[in-house]
């Protein structure tokens, strides 16, 4: 339903679809970035035992905490963007 009560269009449904994906797709990526970013390092040279462990524990958590705030800010910009331009007006041709 939209927020003036009347159903929702196939064209609304499918860039809501849409969006969501996107969302989810450039959160993964992003996450995987800094996933590789931080614990990389850790997984790829002889470190000493603190800093391996640090960063192998960090990574994935600033990886799912990344994922969680981009996948919500892509789809809150989307929900406010929905809104019409000019107030009173629905279409282009008003």
């Amino acid at each position: 339903m939209t927020g003036y009560g009347g159903r929702r269009s196939q064209a609304e449904r499918d860039a809501v679809t849409v969006e969501i994906g996107y969302a989810l797709c450039s959160a993964a990526f992003a996450a995987v970035v800094v996933l590789g970013a931080v614990a990389g390092p850790a997984l790829l040279f002889e470190l000493p035992g603190i800093f391996e462990t640090v960063l192998r524990h960090t990574g994935p958590l600033l990886a799912a905490v990344l994922f969680a705030v981009r996948t919500v800010a892509v789809l809150v910009r989307f929900r406010r963007a929905d809104q019409p331009s000019q107030p009173g007006r629905t279409n282009p041709d008003s």
